[in-house]
């Protein structure tokens, strides 16, 4: 019987590279941490220049807004233009320490404002204020001057507003609210409220 020679494994070149040294894991999420911190921060900052949060403190501006209520305001709202009727704004009031107020506004600069046996008018026009659950138990006019608001609580029986201490400057609005945010069952967004002639 004839005789073959031992048979050896050949030798098989493969492209597989070596082992490596496992990633330095705790050095890319240390990394990836202050990229998230850092773009958590300049996410924040942005949203704080264009918007602030306020609550509502008083009932004053019932049944719109409730007491506890957390509010998103619009800064920018009237950088770009003028406040409307109907709004509601936040601002400075003049109190001492000074305190943040929510109004609605009712007259604009040149506006003769009257309230009278309950209504309202605007420049001899009545209005309608599908939004109050009252109407004022005072009676008075006011003539608004340039660059100020004439504004008042929904609540009109139960608000210091300009039927008491007078007209808002214009430099003192800081925003417009646009969204309630808390507590979770009151979240809506607070659409703005033309005031609407009822009468020629």
């Amino acid at each position: 019987m004839e005789d073959y020679p031992e048979l050896r494994p050949a030798k098989v070149e493969t492209t597989e590279q070596p082992e490596t040294a496992p990633k330095n894991t705790f050095s890319e999420l240390v990394s990836e941490a202050i990229k998230t911190l850092l773009l958590a921060l300049v996410l924040y900052f942005a949203i704080s220049a264009v918007t602030d949060r306020v609550r509502v403190e008083n009932i004053s501006m019932q049944p719109t807004l409730y007491e506890g209520e957390l509010l998103v305001v619009y800064k920018l709202a009237y950088q770009f233009g003028e406040p409307h009727r109907g709004d509601i704004i936040v601002f400075h009031h003049n109190t001492e320490p000074p305190e943040d107020y929510i109004k609605r506004v009712i007259g604009l600069p040149g506006d003769t404002v009257t309230i009278q046996s309950g209504q309202v008018t605007i420049n001899d026009q009545v209005i309608n204020e599908p939004y109050l659950a009252s109407v004022p138990a005072y009676d008075g006019s006011w003539q608004v001057p340039q660059d100020m608001l004439f504004v008042l609580g929904d609540n009109r029986n139960r608000s210091s507003d300009s039927h008491v201490w007078g007209f808002v400057p214009q430099e003192s609005v800081v925003g417009r609210a646009v969204v309630i945010y808390w507590p979770l069952n009151s979240i809506r967004i607070l659409s703005h409220d033309d005031i609407v002639q009822a009468a020629p």
